[in-house]
């Protein structure tokens, strides 16, 4: 029993240091993490290329790490004791990549006052990474793969060649291959710069998932006052904490499910220009919806909950009752089951104006 007990606290002390050691490569905790097993490929990945000078060409979605896999490349190259210079290339106007990357001699061009050194010089004895390799002009790539290739590059305005010291590593969104069949890359640099590829697993590293007929109606006749933004938090919400493939209306969230149960419900094939302006979302489970409601107001310390949601049923019932009599009290009450004196009373005390 000691001895479990011993294990157990070594184990824990272990977790609690934040390091990771995966095929000698130490992942700390200041750097990239991920418990997937796309992550882990990539981990072992950085392990293998450690004590390598390759080219290495990260591939992935935007959001999705590339410049942390390239830091965690250099800092356990034999290259860590240079500098690490990241250069995205989609940041810069064409007109002044050339100048960032070779640098420029003083008076090369108007406003060329001083010397400058490039991107390339910054990174002697170190590592380039170039950020978002695809966005490069094509008469630029001619210059990288002449430096790659020649060991030197000149820069602008120069005559005296410069040693190119340099580890590349190259990312891109993009589909390079693609963009060399239409033209836009050089097939040579491609070659040149996929040396090494890493693939980073995509950023939510799940299935893609299908709304339901119930949940795609409910959703395009919502609001949306966040316009694009909340329509994109919300599909990656459902993406993420949805366990099925199929998205269901139960699976919205709660905040979405309150809004709808607060909306005036609308009998299918009914309609009435009265009410053309009311906000119209399509019936959802109500019952989930409602629990859910309630789950989320007593987390929140709210109190009073069962008279707040009895007066949002009896709200929406009567809302509802009143749309689809188009304002006729009497018709409303005798289809609702209660009285006229009810129904008055009850649409002055929650403050409906039919």
């Amino acid at each position: 029993a000691i001895e479990l007990i011993r294990r157990a606290m070594e184990q824990s002390e272990r977790n609690q240091s934040g390091n990771k050691e995966v095929n000698g490569w130490r992942q700390d905790s200041t750097e990239i993490i991920g418990q997937a097993p796309a992550m882990q490929e990539v981990f072992r990945a950085i392990g293998r290329l450690a004590q390598s000078h390759s080219t290495v060409l990260i591939t992935g979605e935007s959001g999705t790490g590339k410049e942390l896999v390239a830091q965690a490349l250099h800092k356990h190259s034999p290259r860590a004791k240079g500098p690490f210079v990241a250069f995205s290339t989609a940041a810069v106007p064409k007109d002044l990549l050339e100048s960032e990357l070779f640098g420029h001699e003083r008076g090369a061009f108007p406003g060329a006052l001083t010397l400058r050194r490039g991107r390339f010089e910054q990174a002697d004895g170190g590592t380039l990474f170039l950020d978002e390799i695809g966005s490069i002009p094509f008469d630029l790539q001619t210059r990288i793969l002449r430096a790659l290739t020649d060991g030197h590059f000149y820069r602008v305005g120069g005559q005296d060649p410069i040693k190119a010291n340099v580890r590349i590593i190259a990312s891109t969104h993009q589909n390079l291959e693609a963009r060399v069949a239409a033209g836009a890359f050089r097939e040579d640099l491609l070659h040149r710069l996929n040396v090494i590829r890493l693939r980073m697993p995509k950023s939510l590293g799940v299935e893609p998932k299908k709304l339901s007929d119930e949940v795609l109606k409910d959703i395009s006749a919502m609001p949306f006052p966040g316009n694009v933004r909340q329509l994109e938090n919300l599909c990656h919400w459902l993406t993420v904490m949805t366990p099925s493939n199929v998205i269901g209306v139960s699976d919205l969230p709660t905040d979405i499910l309150a809004e709808a149960s607060e909306q005036p419900m609308i009998l299918e094939g009914e309609s009435s220009p009265a009410i053309s302006n009311v906000a119209r979302v399509a019936s959802v489970d109500w019952e989930s919806g409602l629990g859910r409601l309630a789950v989320k107001m007593l987390q929140d310390g709210e109190q009073e909950v069962y008279d707040v949601l009895c007066s949002k049923f009896e709200k929406a019932v009567l809302q509802a009752a009143l749309e689809v009599t188009r304002g006729r009290r009497v018709e409303a009450a005798q289809r609702l089951g209660i009285g006229r004196n009810t129904i008055t009373r009850k649409l002055q005390e929650l403050g409906i104006d039919d």
